[in-house]
C-alpha cells in the first residue's frame, strides 16, 4: 500500500477539482459543458449571495463564464437537471446511470402513496403538457380568482415535482429561475445512450466518478459525493480488480483509495490565485473530508439563528497556495 503526504493528497484533490488552474478549458459555452463533465454535476441553488452557486463553480474554474452559457447548455441538450446529491446540471452522457434512481424513486413507498391519491391530478397534468408542449408552474396559476379544482398551481406544483422526481417530465429549460418542463422524448437528444445499468456497474461507476474528482478519497468520501449507497463493495471490487488502490494517509485514520492513473496527475506547485469558493461548490460541499483533509472547518451559517452564528450569514472559504485560509462574509 503506497503512502501519500497529506500535502501530496491535497495538491490531488485541488488537480481534480480544477482548482489548480490545471484543467486545459475552451473558452465558451464548450468551456463549461467541460467543467460539468469533469465535476461530474454543478449543483443547483437558489440562493443568489453573490451569484447563484452552479454559476460561481463554474465562474471559480473557467476564465470568463458568463452565466448564459449554462442556460444554454441546458436549452441546447447537453446538461440535464436531476438529483446528484442534491438538485444538479448533469453531462447528458450520464443520464442512463440515473435512471435507476428515476426508477427507485417511483417505487419508494412516498412517491407510491402521493401517485395513489392524486392519480387524476397527474395524468392531468402530463396530458396538459403533451398536448401544449413545455409548461412551468405558474402556467397552472388559477385564473379569475378562483381556486381549488387541479388548475390550482400548489396541487400543480407538487405533481409536476413528483413526475419530474420519477422522471416521467424533464426541464428543457429556465425561465428566470423557472422550472419549464417537458416530456422526456422531446428533452434527450437522439442516439442517447439510455440502456439501464445494473446495480453493481451503477456503484463502480459512481465510485470511479467520485475518485476522479477527489484524487484521493475514502469510502465515506466515495459514498457522499453522489449519494451511492453501493459504495463500500464496488470499491472492494474494484481494488480486488487492480482498478482501485489503496493508499495510506499519515494521520487519518480511514483507509483511502485512488485510481493509479490519478496519483501521478497533480503539479508540484499549487495555484497561487486567490479564489473565494461558493459553499457550495464541489470542492468544499463535504465539510467532513474538507475538516479531515485541510483542516478546515466550515458551515454555512445563513439558516443559524444570528447569535449563534461564528463567522458570518454566508461565508465563502478562502482557497489560497493550495491551503484554506480564512472565510469572507461578504
Amino acid at each position: 500500500m503506497p503512502t501519500l503526504s497529506v500535502a501530496a493528497a491535497r495538491r490531488l484533490a485541488l488537480h481534480a477539482q480544477g482548482l489548480d488552474r490545471g484543467w486545459d478549458l475552451p473558452a465558451g459555452p464548450a468551456g463549461a459543458l467541460d467543467v460539468v463533465r469533469r465535476l461530474g454535476y454543478v449543483q443547483i441553488d437558489t440562493v443568489s449571495v453573490i451569484e447563484r452557486a452552479h454559476d460561481h463553480v463554474i465562474a471559480t474554474r473557467l476564465a470568463g463564464y458568463d452565466k448564459a452559457m449554462l442556460l444554454e447548455l441546458l436549452a441546447g441538450r447537453q446538461v440535464f437537471e436531476y438529483w446528484a446529491h442534491a438538485a444538479a446540471y448533469l453531462p447528458f452522457d450520464e443520464l442512463r446511470y440515473y435512471r435507476p434512481r428515476m426508477r427507485a424513486c417511483a417505487q419508494g413507498k412516498p412517491i407510491e402513496a402521493y401517485r395513489e391519491a392524486n392519480r387524476k391530478l397527474m395524468r392531468d397534468v402530463r396530458r396538459r403538457i403533451e398536448r401544449e408542449g413545455p409548461l412551468s408552474v405558474s402556467d397552472f396559476e388559477h385564473r379569475r380568482g378562483e381556486r381549488g379544482g387541479w388548475w390550482d398551481w400548489k396541487p400543480a406544483k407538487k405533481a409536476l415535482e413528483v413526475l419530474f422526481d420519477m422522471g416521467e417530465l424533464m426541464v428543457t429549460r429556465r425561465d428566470g429561475f423557472r422550472r419549464v418542463y417537458d416530456l422526456p422524448e422531446r428533452v434527450i437528444p437522439e442516439g442517447t445512450d439510455l440502456r439501464e445499468p445494473g446495480v453493481e456497474e451503477t456503484a463502480r461507476h459512481f465510485a470511479r466518478r467520485a475518485l476522479l474528482v477527489h484524487g484521493v478519497a475514502s469510502a465515506r468520501q466515495v459514498r457522499k459525493m453522489f449519494a451511492n449507497r453501493g459504495a463500500v463493495g464496488a470499491l472492494k471490487a474494484m481494488v480486488a480488480d487492480g482498478e482501485v488502490i489503496e493508499v495510506h494517509l499519515p494521520k487519518l485514520t480511514d483507509r483511502y483509495y485512488a485510481l493509479p492513473e490519478v496519483l501521478d496527475s497533480a503539479p508540484s506547485r499549487p495555484n497561487t490565485r486567490v479564489q473565494l469558493l461558493s459553499p457550495f461548490d464541489n470542492f468544499v460541499i463535504d465539510r467532513d473530508r474538507l475538516a479531515d483533509l485541510f483542516g478546515f472547518h466550515y458551515r454555512i451559517e445563513c439558516d443559524t439563528p444570528a447569535a449563534k452564528r461564528r463567522y458570518g450569514y454566508f461565508t465563502l472559504p478562502i482557497l489560497w497556495k493550495g491551503r484554506l485560509v480564512g472565510r469572507l462574509d461578504p
